[in-house]
């Protein structure tokens, strides 16, 4: 298979366009102003090669094997984690503390890992890996244009890192992942039950979000 160069700026161009202003890009945002960016970055990256590189190969086989939508509300779900996670209060450090093995790079590369399963950028690469059957050149191009995309928001999230206080960010951070975690089992519940009892089951899941938090605040302030 040759590697067409007309896949690789399609995928790069279409990529970039669909990434800017998406939830990953201000959860790369908010990562960068609190975590070191270039681990972030590389997270990003072994995250977007290895998703992106399932979508082109076997992506079209997943998606009819598993309902895109069970897909996408599993991801929500994991985003609201994600954001109360985020929340959770941090262990005093150690003189010595031992060095993780994985980190923030594990932790961002999971986190964008399945943040992508049913986003517009990941269907987009599926589209143009059946459109142009050059599976590299549309791997390479969408990945570099996920990394553009993300680079300007880690940019701008190093820029707020300076100016505002942690726990500000760290607040931030957990609204942004629990916002577009509600916001996508929103979208899934809406298709499959209706308006009614997707309003009911957004409701459980705000208090239970409420609740979490003020949980998670009370061990923050005694800790």
């Amino acid at each position: 298979m040759l590697f067409s160069l007309a896949a690789f700026t399609a995928s790069f161009g279409l990529i970039l366009v669909a990434e800017m202003g998406d939830k990953t890009q201000f959860i790369a945002m908010s990562l960068a102003a609190k975590h070191n960016p270039y681990k972030v970055l590389f997270g990003i990256f072994l995250a977007t090669m290895a998703n992106f590189a399932i979508m082109v190969v076997i992506g079209q086989v997943i998606t009819a094997v598993v309902p895109i939508d069970i897909i996408s509300l599993a991801a929500s779900l994991s985003f609201i984690a994600f954001g109360l996670w985020t929340l959770k209060p941090e262990k005093a450090k150690q003189e010595n503390p031992k060095p993780s093995r994985f980190g923030i790079v594990g932790t961002v590369a999971a986190a964008f890992f399945i943040a992508e399963f049913g986003d517009k950028t990941q269907l987009t690469t599926i589209s143009l890996a059946a459109e142009y059957q050059s599976a590299l050149a549309v791997l390479f191009g969408a990945v570099l244009g996920m990394l553009v995309a993300d680079g300007i928001g880690i940019a701008v999230g190093v820029v707020l890192g300076k100016h505002i206080p942690e726990k500000i960010l760290k607040w931030a951070s957990a609204a942004i992942f629990i916002v577009f975690g509600l916001v996508g089992v929103y979208e899934v519940l809406n298709r499959q039950i209706g308006l009614a009892y997707t309003a009911f089951a957004l409701a459980v899941l705000i208090v239970f979000c409420l609740a979490a938090t003020l949980l998670l605040t009370r061990k923050s302030k005694s800790a």
